[in-house]
């Protein structure tokens, strides 16, 4: 038996993700972006997890994701409560991560056809 994995053609995608800078396709984002599988949202302005409020979530929930990976820079830090609340009242998942696991994770569920949003935390130049 033979296994093949179909792909939808024309999401975007991760390549790479580092300390500062993650690639899309073929392109690096060196400032905090949101990414669903048709389009990349640039100069998100949230840098750090604390920034995290319900304007920001409310960029999120107008991109109607089923589910959001929030990637909060190197290491996993949990944002405040009342933005979250407010995405899983309006039955959006949130799982907060790590860049590079946020990354991975967008990769599969994309991969799947799923409406996933991937919100990558980058802090600005120089920090």
């Amino acid at each position: 038996m033979q296994f093949t994995q179909d792909l939808p053609e024309g999401y975007f995608f991760f390549r790479a993700c580092a300390a500062g800078a993650v690639t899309v396709i073929d392109r690096t984002l060196t400032r905090s972006f949101l990414m669903a599988p048709d389009r990349v949202v640039e100069d998100w302005p949230v840098t750090r997890a604390d920034q995290f409020d319900l304007a920001a979530a409310e960029a999120i929930a107008a991109l109607e994701p089923e589910v959001v990976l929030l990637g909060t820079g190197a290491r996993q830090v949990f944002p405040p409560r009342e933005p979250m609340v407010t995405l899983l009242r309006r039955g959006v998942g949130v799982e907060v991560m790590d860049n590079a696991a946020a990354c991975r994770t967008y990769n599969l569920l994309a991969g799947e056809g799923r409406r996933v949003i991937a919100a990558i935390m980058l802090p600005p130049a120089g920090n």
